[in-house]
């Protein structure tokens, strides 16, 4: 059970550090003035944010699976790890 209670925290803390990350590359942009880097931190920021959302959607599909997608067997579940990816 404790590692349960982790995860959230854990997944918390991901996004959180991500969106800190995104942040500081949207403000060094921002204040930079030579325009490749704009373009560099910009990428970066995007590159970012899309690790961020695919982590999130990759940990709620996770959690989903192991907790609703159990069917009649015993600690089964639906799809095996290779599926999930």
């Amino acid at each position: 059970m404790e590692a349960q209670s982790q995860r959230p925290k854990e997944r918390e803390g991901t996004a959180s550090a991500l969106n800190a990350a995104i942040e500081a590359m949207n403000f060094a942009k921002e204040l930079s003035s030579i325009t490749p880097a704009k373009a560099v931190f910009g990428s970066v920021s995007v590159i970012l944010t899309m690790i961020k959302v695919s982590f999130l959607v990759f940990v709620d599909q996770l959690e989903t699976e192991m907790h609703l997608g159990r069917d009649d067997q015993q600690d089964g579940l639906r799809r095996t790890w290779a599926g999930l990816r």
